[in-house]
């Protein structure tokens, strides 16, 4: 069967546990624009995760909200499916009733369930360590380059490996290497591209030619008076603009739900965070509709 999922901690941890039991002889990683769009050819050999549902999969499991521009799933379907902290938490308790040796991968369950609902601390986004620290280099939005062979090696080390040993294995080293040392070049390249809005902080990166590699929660610590998040960037190619929105994780008053909010747009997401693509005859009408919003239920 093939694997289908999303370069992130929670695509990764539901690939390690579907791999150790299921028959995995591919692995494809797509955003998930590319399965509501139907960009990507499934069939019933595919098994999607942490991805919107597609009515030709094997099986699906995914904690997204559902909203009017999803597909849904039919009774009975192969999979499951709910609001969760992570995918991963769903893949692990679907299995774990199979095979009880899966227990093995409850700490990354758990740590993975942390950082995909952005239920960190302080020094989870300054200081980050151990499973928290892994997620973030593999994290696309951390600028650090392709992940498609990383996000393999990184299956194959979890097979065997603690969270410390893969830590030190030399590849991982070197993204983290290169994440601490241009913190301080990310962070001077927020300050330069933000600005707060009422209860919106908005950072336009459009202009900006080379992003440094970085923590995106970081900007909660820049404008802990903001809510809410709005990061613009381009598309591949910059044939179109991306909105991403998150929830302050430190000033957790934001009313809106954003997943909500996205899927007006054609996109999607948790009720804390998601995304959009913006069409360039469209782009700056949207984020101005998405800013009002933001502020109406600030």
């Amino acid at each position: 069967m093939r694997l289908v999922t999303r370069g992130d901690l929670d695509g990764l941890t539901s690939a390690v546990i579907i791999s150790a039991v299921e028959k995995i002889d591919a692995l494809l990683l797509v955003h998930p624009q590319d399965i509501t769009d139907k960009r990507i050819e499934i069939t019933g050999q595919d098994i999607l995760a942490n991805l919107p549902y597609h009515p030709k999969c094997g099986m699906w499991f995914d904690h997204h909200l559902l909203t009017d521009s999803n597909e849904k799933a039919p009774s009975g379907f192969k999979g499951r499916y709910a609001v969760a902290p992570s995918a991963a938490r769903l893949v692990y308790d679907y299995y774990l009733e199979k095979d009880p040796s899966l227990k093995r991968y409850e700490k990354l369950v758990a740590e993975t369930d942390r950082l995909d609902s952005a239920q960190l601390n302080r020094d989870d986004v300054t200081e980050p360590a151990d499973y928290i620290l892994l997620g973030y280099t593999i994290d696309n939005r951390t600028v650090l380059g392709g992940f498609q062979d990383y996000f393999r090696q990184l299956m194959d080390c979890f097979k065997t490996m603690t969270i410390d040993e893969v830590l030190a294995q030399p590849f991982v080293q070197t993204r983290v290497g290169k994440m601490r040392t241009e913190e301080e070049a990310f962070q001077t390249m927020l300050g330069l591209n933000s600005r707060l809005e009422k209860n919106v902080i908005i950072t336009d990166l459009r202009k900006v030619d080379l992003i440094p590699a970085g923590n995106r929660f970081l900007i909660y610590t820049m404008f802990p008076e903001g809510n809410v998040s709005l990061r613009i960037h381009w598309g591949p190619q910059k044939k179109y603009s991306i909105a991403a929105v998150g929830h302050s994780i430190f000033n957790r008053t934001c009313k809106t739900s954003v997943g909500e909010l996205m899927s007006r747009y054609g996109g999607g997401g948790h009720r804390g965070a998601g995304t959009c693509i913006l069409p360039v005859d469209r782009t700056e009408e949207t984020i101005a509709e998405i800013i009002a919003e933001l502020k109406k239920n600030g």
